[in-house]
């Protein structure tokens, strides 16, 4: 009996709520705390369910820094906003389980008992389009990476100060050229696909 004990209390999952209705919250985490493997916590969480709307706050936003120096930690989203472009986002900022607030409480659960086997959760009707998205993403990645590749250093140079929002004439004062040095650097990059004013 007391091993069994031991053994549960060891393979308890920790898991906070993240919600700005906390009548949801409340009852989620009372939920979560009558299943024998978890267990509601407000520190140390293994597993973090999030909602993408936090008041004003951006939810996803917030994900990156509950995963900075817990690589471990798992964040599953519980949106009410389940579309193909909010679940893309989620997987982009280290989102591991994706489920909509309108399904029920047993699709959470497996959401969050998946994430800590080492699963990604995200509904089938979704993952197609997530899938896409992050294909067409990484496409657009590597053709920009090939771009780039294709700038001289100094183009770079310009390139960036541009994408900052200098004019001509500021980044000619900011790297030590001429106008006209700017201009050319410009035009070879129009030449070769780079979309800068």
């Amino acid at each position: 009996m007391a091993e069994e004990l031991i053994r549960s209390a060891i393979s308890t999952v920790r898991v906070l709520v993240v919600d700005d209705h906390q009548v949801f919250a409340d009852a989620l985490a009372v939920r979560l705390g009558a299943e024998p493997d978890l267990e509601a916590r407000r520190h140390a969480p293994d597993v973090v369910i999030l909602d993408v709307e936090l008041g004003d706050a951006d939810g996803l936003e917030l994900a990156p820094r509950l995963l900075d120096g817990h690589p471990e930690r798992r964040i599953v989203v519980a949106t009410a906003h389940d579309t193909a472009e909010v679940a893309t986002r989620s997987i982009r900022a280290g989102v591991r389980g994706f489920v909509s607030k309108d399904g029920g409480f047993d699709d959470l659960l497996r959401a969050v008992r998946g994430v800590i086997r080492g699963e990604t959760w995200i509904p089938p009707r979704l993952l197609t389009s997530v899938l896409d998205d992050l294909r067409d993403q990484g496409d657009r990645n590597r053709e920009f990476e090939a771009l780039m590749g294709l700038l001289t250093p100094r183009e770079r140079d310009v390139l960036a100060c541009m994408v900052s929002g200098l004019d001509r004439a500021s980044v000619a004062r900011e790297l030590g050229l001429s106008i006209d040095t700017v201009r050319t650097h410009t035009q070879n990059m129009f030449r070769r696909g780079c979309a800068v004013g």
